[in-house]
């Protein structure tokens, strides 16, 4: 494992945060530790980077739990490399980077893209996965309107949030880079591939569903997760794709972010109503 905490900064808010890189293969993966207590990984979302999706919350949760927030391939810090962009893969790297740490079993929280993520490790690796909360995702193409896919199928660089282009390129200032990273979020989407109802049952993992009630998973697919998913709850938030974590690109709302730590809190503690 090698650790590179050099010309990387903290968190707002945040000191005694842990900065690195694991070599896994032939990624190197970026990844922040902080807080203390029961393993929690953060699993940011597509286009993203941990501080663009967790960046109003991740403090909290560490106030309790022993936070690792990754940055996925081709995202934030961790470089591209010659290989597809998969939701398995993502799930797997985040396996090897546990390992590295020498972390057995964590929660895995993820939003969006890095929800089907959370759903992938716990499919994949159910020894590793303690609980899973899978913020604003969907699990086959037909839990999304026919809006998102017609958005997605005709979407431009030039209609990236500025936001995420900003803070990918505060990070990395390669344009080329950002470019790169838009293409492969993109193309995956674009053939997003469903996870099998057996697959969904197969999970065993306590599960937290969450989204917003003007998210892009329709209130219909919600409900035919928590189903799937045996003994899973489900949470439908007033607001939009991420709102309730205070995404960067939502309208801010503290007091509706302080509930989803509270709820997210409570579910991780075994203290859910």
């Amino acid at each position: 494992m090698e650790k590179n905490t050099s010309n990387i900064p903290e968190l707002p808010g945040e000191k005694g945060t842990e900065h690195g890189y694991c070599n896994l293969s032939r990624l190197r993966m970026y990844y922040e530790i902080s807080g203390s207590g029961t393993p929690l990984v953060l699993v940011h979302g597509g286009g993203s980077t941990i501080d663009t999706t967790f960046g109003k919350v991740l403090h909290r949760f560490a106030q309790s739990h022993t936070v690792v927030a990754v940055e996925l391939q081709a995202h934030g810090h961790t470089p591209d490399i010659d290989r597809p962009l998969s939701f398995e893969q993502d799930a797997d790297d985040i396996a090897a980077l546990l390992q590295q740490l020498g972390i057995s079993g964590a929660s895995v929280f993820g939003f969006s893209n890095g929800a089907t993520t959370a759903l992938q490790f716990a499919i994949r690796h159910p020894d590793k996965t303690h609980k899973i909360v899978v913020a604003s995702t969907i699990y086959k193409r037909q839990g999304a309107p026919a809006w998102f896919w017609e958005m997605i199928g005709q979407a431009s660089f030039e209609g990236m949030p500025q936001l995420y282009k900003d803070a990918f390129l505060k990070i990395n200032p390669d344009p080329d880079a950002l470019y790169r990273m838009y293409e492969r979020d993109i193309a995956r989407m674009q053939d997003f591939p469903d996870i099998t109802e057996s697959q969904m049952r197969a999970i065993k993992a306590p599960a937290l569903i969450i989204a917003g009630d003007k998210d892009v998973p329709t209130a219909e697919h919600l409900v035919e997760m928590h189903r799937l998913l045996t003994g899973s709850r489900l949470a439908i938030i007033p607001g939009g794709h991420g709102e309730y974590i205070g995404e960067i690109t939502t309208r801010q709302n503290p007091v509706l972010v302080a509930a989803t730590v509270l709820l997210v809190n409570r579910f991780l503690d075994d203290d859910f109503l």
